[in-house]
């Protein structure tokens, strides 16, 4: 069932969604060659415990998965995808590294993901990360009243298709609010004019996934958790939580 939020719901997600830019914003000053990835979830988890958060990620068990999830952010390092644990492994320069963060506040939640690069980027990673960036403002810009889900994943999937990208099979974005997954899914591909009606009060973690070996195929490791390029080419994430209202799109994920 799809859940209409209240202007109010959409104030009190803004606060959710203000911790997960905190959030997002101290891992990633954390990140540096030489750190371990479990330090980047550490100082995420000292920004959810300061505002009175907790994480909607930890301890997380969908269907698929065998453990539950045993931290705050996903970290995804250079071919994994999405869903990385966050381990002691140390980052090195040039590293591509996504983080996907949540927080849920007074019982509404906030979800967001940022993949940038440790130290100095290659040139063919800043490009996939500019181009998925792109396609998450591409999304987001499609995301109005009168509008349908197939002219999101139709803005998203063209930008990533255009630049020779894969697009992550099976995974995309999903409406959130009391829960940090809720309906209806948000494709990363798809016709324009076709799909769920978009309107005021509908709020959506928007999400593209993008792999730059072209294909669209993963394997997951024996963690049951991350998922990686089938190709070993590296990848990018880039989500914002937003609100569809009649003064156009509300992106409730902004520090």
């Amino acid at each position: 069932m799809v859940e209409i939020k209240t202007d109010a719901a959409l104030d009190a997600m803004r606060v959710a969604g203000r911790v997960v830019a905190d959030a997002l914003a101290a891992a990633r000053a954390a990140a540096a060659p030489g750190v371990r990835v479990r330090e980047l979830d550490e100082a995420a988890r000292t920004v959810l415990s300061e505002a009175g958060a907790t994480s909607p990620f930890l301890g997380y068990r969908p269907s698929f998965a065998p453990t539950p999830f045993p931290a705050v952010i996903c970290a995804s390092v250079n071919d994994a995808i999405v869903h990385g644990i966050p381990n002691d492994t140390r980052l090195r320069d040039g590293d591509v590294v996504g983080i996907d963060c949540g927080a849920l506040v007074d019982g509404w939640a906030g979800d967001a993901a940022v993949t940038f690069a440790v130290g100095t980027p290659r040139p063919e990673d800043q490009h996939l990360l500019d181009t998925t960036r792109q396609a998450l403002e591409a999304g987001i810009a499609a995301a109005v009243t009168g509008a349908r889900m197939g002219d999101i994943a139709h803005a998203i999937g063209s930008v990533g298709r255009a630049a020779g990208y894969g697009i992550l099979d099976g995974f995309g974005g999903h409406g959130i609010g009391r829960r940090m997954h809720e309906d209806p899914p948000v494709p990363n591909e798809g016709r324009p004019g076709r799909g769920f009606p978009l309107r005021h009060g509908l709020v959506l973690a928007i999400e593209p996934m993008f792999l730059a070996g072209g294909g669209d195929t993963y394997v997951t490791d024996p963690d049951g958790w991350t998922l990686r390029t089938k190709d070993g080419s590296r990848a990018a994430h880039f989500e914002h939580t937003v609100a569809i209202t009649e003064d156009g799109p509300r992106i409730l994920t902004l520090p």
